[in-house]
């Protein structure tokens, strides 16, 4: 089974409606943890329910199950979300698995708000669990070129400065470590203005 990744970005609705078809995505899975867009409206929940709907495309809202900003208090750690308890809590679990038995019937597209894959949990968490357990994922650029998650984490290895190569440890090894340094720089922090709310 394949799925697929896209950020809304700041497309028009028109050109992000074009790189779904282009790949024949028929089904959305939002996972914003706030599925709202201030400066680009047309990406809110509501909105974007009814023009997927429109152009014969599923939309379900999995934010509250895969969203990268969890309330609960235990998947921080001063401050900083952390990916691996956000991954083992029953409700992400519950999300993984409703993709999963969803990708049997659709060609889904798992969204998220960032333009490069490499700048959002939908890539760095989500799809790094699902690659574990067998899925295939493939991320949909703004340009709708394709890239293999595969290639996205060459492209990760490079981009946090570590060798591809390295005689001491293993591919995964080093992918774990790329993956560990890009959460640190993009995973939600909580800002010192409600550093004492829950967020």
């Amino acid at each position: 089974m394949k799925l697929f990744t896209i950020g809304h970005s700041a497309h028009a609705l028109d050109a992000f409606l074009d790189l779904l078809r282009r790949h024949r995505i028929s089904a959305v899975a939002d996972v914003r943890s706030a599925p709202y867009s201030r400066y680009r409206p047309h990406f809110s929940k509501d909105a974007l329910s009814r023009s997927l709907g429109d152009a014969g495309i599923e939309y379900v809202f999995l934010g509250r199950e895969l969203g990268g900003r969890s309330k609960d208090p235990s998947c921080y750690e001063n401050g900083h979300i952390r990916y691996s308890r956000l991954a083992r809590r029953p409700e992400f679990r519950d999300g993984i698995e409703r993709l999963k038995k969803g990708a049997a019937d659709h060609r889904i597209a798992v969204m998220c708000a960032e333009r490069e894959p490499l700048e959002c949990h939908r890539t760095i968490l989500v799809s790094r669990v699902l690659e574990e357990e067998g899925l295939s994922v493939a991320h949909i650029h703004a340009d709708g070129r394709l890239e293999a998650h595969e290639e996205a984490m060459d492209r990760l290895i490079g981009l946090v400065g570590l060798a591809r190569d390295d005689f001491f440890r293993s591919r995964e090894e080093i992918v774990a470590e790329a993956l560990l340094r890009q959460e640190e720089r993009v995973a939600y922090k909580i800002d010192e203005v409600d550093a004492g709310e829950t967020p």
